[in-house]
């Protein structure tokens, strides 16, 4: 409830004619400021006009005002800056930590606002809006989609930087580790990417010219050496294979292996099974084409295609690793190194790629979204689990559409 009064001051979806506080001072609203999810007072820079004089401030919302001291808001400092409570019900008088007295005001959620809320928490329908979407003006789907890319681009590209800041800043094997866990493909990623974060790439670039080394370093530390009889790989190949781990991991004292149990194979095919997958991880290293240097000096897709092609990999397989390895790795490097362009780039890319086909994308297709790029498809997976998945139709611009339908 407390969201929805949050919502209604945001949005300014106030009682029409004169506003007054809980002791009778007359209320404009100018500004109800910059809506803040994080710690502190609920809207930043409010202005507010009181009796005639312009105040500028935090403003505090609650569902009754002794929430006020419910939080211990009376007693911490960074709340003197509130010149305005909104609330529900006004059930006490507020002070802050100097003592001095808050103007408080009551508001009401409209009762059309509160039954389109219940309405779109009831429905198990998926998207719960499908309804409103049609009627969308295309600006605000557009506005919306641009905004929800950016922020899945900036949550992935700080899971890139926290591989980085992980490794010593260290951005080859930031890229390495994420190329790695994409090739998990979801079910295996979190393997992968402890995987990855095992292989010293220092001592494996020291025999990156023999791919047969380098299989055998990537296969005994993932602890599936024994896993590629079944993809060509010979009794006799196995044996050199282990033989050929076993020294390596003693030149370079290298720590524990994973183990088969740490993979996932059932439910997958054959062709995607970790043992196939760290194999061509192996190609790509072997060959240099999966380097930093070489992903950035590539300048369309045709060109990043071509680094990431080795043997059993799709042309479809290969677009799902530029929107999950190049992109996030471009914008997370972009920002790092302050260079908006290579974030653009990484923008770009995804606007020439085609959508995923999945059943996220379908059900919106079915709403009547035009769904055509993977810059598309990027902004509404992020929709479905940021804000679908955790019903936060409020924080929604979808879901405001359908709260003042």
């Amino acid at each position: 409830m407390e969201q929805l009064l949050h919502y209604v001051w945001k949005h300014r979806l106030l009682p029409v004619g004169r506003l007054t506080t809980s002791d009778g001072e007359e209320l404009e609203v100018i500004d109800p400021g910059l809506h803040n999810r994080d710690q502190g007072p609920d809207f930043f820079n409010a202005k507010v006009r009181l009796n005639g004089t312009l105040w500028a401030g935090n403003v505090e919302v609650h569902l009754r005002s002794s929430d006020w001291y419910r939080h211990g808001h009376d007693s911490d400092p960074v709340y003197n800056s509130v010149i305005l409570h909104v609330v529900g019900e006004v059930d006490d008088e507020v002070r802050n930590a100097n003592g001095k007295i808050l103007p408080q005001i009551r508001m009401d959620i409209p009762e059309r606002i509160r039954q389109n809320c219940e309405e779109l928490c009831r429905t198990e329908d998926y998207p719960r809006c499908h309804r409103i979407i049609p009627s969308v003006p295309m600006m605000k789907v557009h506005q919306w989609m641009d905004a929800l890319l950016v922020e899945r681009l900036k949550e992935r590209s700080e899971l890139v930087a926290a591989r980085a800041a992980k490794t010593g800043g260290d951005w080859e094997r930031a890229a390495f580790v994420t190329l790695s866990r994409s090739f998990g493909f979801g079910l295996n990623g979190d393997a992968f990417e402890r995987w990855a974060m095992r292989i010293p790439l220092q001592a494996a670039g020291k025999h990156r010219d023999d791919l047969f080394q380098v299989e055998a370093l990537f296969l005994g530390m993932a602890g599936l050496i024994d896993e590629v009889q079944g993809v060509g790989r010979s009794e006799q190949e196995l044996m050199r294979l282990h033989q050929e781990f076993a020294y390596l991991r003693h030149k370079f004292s290298l720590g524990e292996p994973l183990r088969r149990d740490d993979w996932r194979f059932l439910r997958t095919r054959p062709r995607n099974f970790p043992s196939v997958r760290i194999l061509q991880i192996a190609e790509l290293y072997h060959k240099g084409k999966v380097q930093m240097s070489r992903l950035l000096e590539a300048k369309s897709i045709d060109e990043l295609q071509q680094c990431l092609t080795v043997k059993g990999t799709t042309a479809s397989s290969r677009r799902l690793l530029i929107i999950n390895t190049v992109v996030p790795l471009f914008f997370a490097y972009g920002r790092h190194i302050g260079n908006e362009d290579i974030c653009q780039h990484a923008i770009r890319l995804l606007e020439e790629l085609p959508a995923e086909d999945n059943y996220i994308l379908r059900q919106w297709q079915a709403c009547g979204l035009q769904v055509s790029t993977a810059a598309d498809s990027q902004a509404l997976i992020q929709l479905k689990r940021q804000y679908c998945d955790r019903i936060d139709c409020l924080r929604c611009r979808f879901g405001y559409e359908y709260l003042k339908k």
